[in-house]
C-alpha cells in the first residue's frame, strides 16, 4: 500500500510547528546558523534539521504582494535517485513508499548528496555501534517507525492547519486534486507538484505559483548512469561475477560514474590522488 504526504502551500502559515515536532520525534541536535538576512530561520535542509519551512517574498504577475510559505523536506521519489546511485544498498524504498537509509551501512560516500535532484540529503555526525562518530548521510525517513505503526509523521500530526496530511497516495492525490479548484480563482498559476520524472514522489505539493518560484526543479529525472548502472549493470554483473570482485567494481564504477567532487568513499574527503 503506497502512502504520501500532501502538502498544500495555500494553508500554511509559517508557524514552523513541523520544524519544531520533527526535531523533537527524531532527536536531532540544534543547528544554529547565522541571520542570512530573511526571516528563514535556515537556507535549507541538512542533515541536522531534516525540514525547514521556506518563506519567499513573491510580486505577483498583477503587481500584488503574497508572502508564499513550503514545507521543504526529503520528497521520497518512487525512483530515488540517492537509492541508484548507493554503492552499499544503504538506501531503500520500504512498502509504504518512504525512503530510509541504513546508518550501519551507509559509508559517507556522498554519491546520494550528489545526485539528489532536490537537493535534500546531507552528512551529519553518527554515532555507531561501536561508538564510533562517522559522517553518514541523512534526511527525513516520513518518520519511519511512526507510520509503520499505523501513526502520522510528527510534521502532520502537528499541523494544526492541515497544510500537511498524510494517508493513502491515491486518497491524497484526490484531495490535492479537489483543493486545486477551491483555491484557482486567488490562484492562477496553482499547480500539483508530483514529477513524473521521478515516477512521482511521496512528499508532493499543491503549490500556488510554478515551481521555479519555489526553487523546485521543473522535470527533476534520476541521472541516465544511474538507472543503467542499478537496474541492468549491477544485476548482470553480480550474476556473472563472484560476490567480492563486484563489490569492487562497484566501489570504482560508482566512483567514476556518481562522485561530481572528487570524495572519497569514506567521510566525504577529497581524494587528492585523484586531483593530480
Amino acid at each position: 500500500m503506497s502512502y504520501a504526504k500532501l502538502v498544500d502551500v495555500t494553508k500554511c502559515t509559517a508557524c514552523r510547528a513541523c520544524m519544531v515536532a520533527c526535531k523533537n520525534w527524531n532527536d536531532l541536535p540544534s543547528d544554529s546558523q547565522a541571520y542570512g538576512g530573511t526571516y528563514q530561520s535556515h537556507t535549507k535542509c541538512d542533515g541536522k534539521t531534516w525540514n525547514v519551512l521556506q518563506m519567499k517574498e513573491y510580486e505577483t504577475s498583477s503587481g500584488g504582494f503574497e508572502w508564499l510559505f513550503r514545507h521543504q523536506a526529503c520528497m521520497h521519489c518512487e525512483e530515488a535517485a540517492c537509492e541508484k546511485v548507493c554503492p552499499e544498498s544503504a538506501i531503500s524504498t520500504t512498502s509504504l513508499g518512504n525512503v530510509v537509509i541504513d546508518q550501519e551501512k551507509c559509508v559517507g560516500c556522498s554519491y546520494c548528496t550528489q545526485n539528489c535532484p532536490f537537493d535534500v540529503v546531507e552528512l551529519a555526525e553518527y554515532v555507531t555501534e561501536d561508538g564510533e562518530t562517522v559522517e553518514r548521510a541523512q534526511k527525513c525517513t516520513m518518520c519511519d517507525g511512526r507510520i509503520q505503526a499505523g501513526l502520522q509523521p510528527a510534521c502532520a500530526d502537528i499541523c494544526g492547519m492541515d497544510a500537511i496530511v498524510f494517508g493513502k497516495k491515491e486518497e491524497m492525490k484526490k484531495l490535492a486534486e479537489a483543493r486545486l479548484n477551491e483555491v484557482k480563482d486567488r490562484y492562477p498559476n496553482a499547480q500539483i507538484y508530483d514529477p513524473a520524472g521521478v515516477d512521482g514522489t511521496h512528499t508532493f505539493y499543491l503549490l500556488a505559483e510554478d515551481p521555479a518560484v519555489y526553487d523546485l526543479p521543473e522535470n527533476p529525472k534520476v541521472p541516465v548512469s544511474a538507472v543503467v548502472w542499478k537496474d541492468y549493470a549491477q544485476p548482470m554483473g553480480k550474476a556473472l561475477l563472484g560476490v567480492t570482485t563486484m563489490a569492487v567494481m562497484t566501489g570504482y564504477i560508482t566512483n567514476k560514474l556518481f562522485n561530481k567532487e572528487g570524495h572519497a568513499e569514506e567521510g566525504g574527503q577529497t581524494d587528492e590522488t585523484d586531483k593530480e
